[in-house]
């Protein structure tokens, strides 16, 4: 019986008696593992055992994880399901069908598919396979063409592209060491740029750590995160671009913000009522200073991104902190404050300024039940200690709230 890949993958869809024993199953993997070869094949045990933990973090991703299939590459490189429904609106009104490149388990051409048709190019017989059985979860396989073939041997021109190039190259699924060079990304720039020039438009899916400064003149750079995390680079070109430069976009809320940021200058101003966090996207896409002409921020210091307002923001570009003290970057100073107060529970943030983070934790006396942060921050040239509250976004319950008893 052969042990390729995608043959134990279909065995495994061929039995799924064998996911109602996992369910019945109890005690330690091994000793499931060894039980259940008693009555199945030991590849597809192992498979079984293996997809049941990437189902399970696949439900950070996707609202039908528990049903999809996943290998372990695909799921780490996929996009979030609200990600790709993102994305996908802008190809809502595209002609059909839209090709998508490097196309891994499917996330992507499944949002794409609920418009319309999509053609998936990757090189791996594996990701074509999951990809089809993921689409028949989404009911879209009938809008899914799938291809197993060098995505740079496809011809693009005057079509709307999206493409993920794969961030492990070394010629097979995951093969090599991650990387956030996109020289480095299979196919690399090169290949990219030539895309650019041939496609009618479309968008180039990267890391948000990756090197694209500069990279991609007459694009539009668009930075997506996903509750609090920045999740994707889009490189968005020729008819699917708009007339921005950078864009920062926040999920779930839907929330954009666009700009160029060598023409923004947000205001310098002392700490006010409010210490802001912008949104990981605003800060990689630079649009720190479009956000504070917009909303009426200001900047602490010149090379921090912490900003400051008296005046509390429901912007989701920001996570509001609401000031309880301003310190010194001083132990002394630190531990009577915190002796004085009632807080019992403290978050510790920084961006700029080296701190051991659980050093300085214990080192604090926490007498109390109160929760609050430490931030450390330079204010103006001088790197001070602030002491607040984390303010709750509408819908998000107490944070900052006392300890349970």
């Amino acid at each position: 019986m052969s042990d390729d890949p995608i043959s134990v993958y279909q065995r495994l869809l061929e039995t799924p008696e064998l996911f109602t024993a996992l369910q019945e199953e109890e005690g330690p993997e091994f000793a499931v593992q060894q039980r259940l070869r008693k009555r199945f094949d030991d590849a597809v045990v192992r498979l079984a055992l293996t997809l049941r933990d990437l189902r399970k973090r696949g439900e950070a991703k996707f609202s039908y994880a528990g049903q999809m299939w996943f290998d372990r590459t695909g799921l780490e490189q996929s996009t979030p399901e609200a990600v790709a429904r993102h994305k996908a609106a802008r190809f809502a009104a595209a002609e059909r069908p839209i090709l998508d490149l490097c196309s891994g388990i499917g996330a992507d051409a499944i949002a794409l598919a609920e418009a319309g048709t999509v053609l998936t190019v990757d090189r791996s017989p594996l990701a074509g396979w999951i990809t089809r059985e993921n689409a028949r979860v989404y009911g879209c396989a009938d809008r899914i063409e799938i291809r197993t073939a060098d995505v740079t041997a496809v011809e693009t021109s005057g079509r709307l592209v999206h493409i993920d190039p794969d961030r492990r190259p070394g010629g097979g699924r995951g093969a090599g060491q991650r990387t956030i060079r996109v020289e480095e990304a299979e196919p690399g720039l090169d290949y990219l740029k030539s895309l650019i020039e041939t496609a009618r438009g479309g968008a180039i899916k990267l890391s948000p750590a990756a090197n694209f400064g500069g990279k991609f003149p007459e694009c539009e750079v668009e930075l997506t995160s996903l509750h609090g995390e920045c999740k994707e680079a889009t490189i968005w070109f020729g008819a699917l671009r708009s007339e921005s430069l950078f864009r920062a976009t926040v999920l779930p809320e839907g929330a954009t913000l666009a700009g160029d940021p060598w023409s923004a200058r947000g205001p310098l101003a002392p700490l006010g009522r409010y210490l802001l966090d912008p949104d990981p996207a605003v800060v990689r896409g630079g649009l720190v200073d479009v956000a504070c002409e917009q909303f009426g921020f200001s900047r602490l210091d010149p090379e921090e991104e912490y900003l400051t307002s008296d005046t509390l923001s429901d912007s989701p570009f920001v996570q509001a902190f609401e000031v309880l003290a301003e310190l010194s970057n001083n132990d002394t100073e630190l531990r009577s404050y915190f002796r004085g107060s009632a807080i019992g529970q403290v978050e510790i943030k920084c961006r700029h300024v080296p701190v051991a983070v659980e050093a300085v934790r214990r080192k604090l006396p926490l007498p109390g039940r109160e929760a609050a942060v430490l931030i450390y921050a330079r204010l103006q040239g001088r790197t001070r200690a602030v002491v607040a509250r984390r303010v709750p976004r509408p819908g998000t319950g107490g944070a900052g709230a006392a300890l349970p008893n």
